[in-house]
């Protein structure tokens, strides 16, 4: 599998102690150049310009029929139910719907995205833990780990249904 990740996920995923994890479940993950601009976490940029070198991140350039889906998907987000979608979110989830990539963010208008207006999948860091607790690549307790490192608070759904399916 191949994916494409914006900003949020990129900066929260870099504070994980296990982030290299990443490489188990992906291939390759894309950055788009416009989610490299924005990224302004030294440990961030250092962990992306680290896995750039080994091959496990290849920059993804600004390409025009996929700036012009992002167009269109960031006009169709604002006329939608939730909070509109920004270009490099939108851009993620135009070309993940085109190559057949995973769409990494952490942004809800994304994640909302792949259940009203594209055929994209997008998954948060949550999806990640639990595809990587599904090959036996991390303990029970990683989604725990993972909130205190990163000090990102997943839905009080998500935790319970964690819970519920516990190996």
């Amino acid at each position: 599998m191949e994916a494409i990740a914006d900003t949020s996920f990129l900066v929260d995923w870099a504070r994980f102690s296990h982030r290299d994890l990443l490489f188990r479940v992906f291939r390759v993950v894309w950055i788009p150049e416009d989610v490299l601009n924005e990224v302004q976490s030294e440990r961030t940029l250092m962990w992306i310009a680290d896995r750039l070198a080994s091959g496990d991140m290849s920059l993804f350039p600004l390409l025009p029929e996929y700036r012009d889906r992002a167009l269109r998907l960031v006009e169709l987000s604002r006329r939608g139910p939730t909070r509109g979608l920004d270009f490099p979110e939108a851009y993620c989830i135009a070309v993940a719907e085109d190559r057949g990539y995973i769409a990494l963010s952490e942004n809800g208008a994304a994640y909302a995205a792949q259940f009203l207006y594209t055929t994209a999948r997008v998954w948060r860091a949550y999806e990640v833990l639990w595809e990587l607790r599904s090959r036996g690549l991390v303990p029970d307790d990683a989604i725990f780990t993972y909130q205190e490192e990163t000090k990102h608070k997943f839905p009080q759904r998500d935790i319970q249904r964690w819970r519920d399916c516990r190996s």
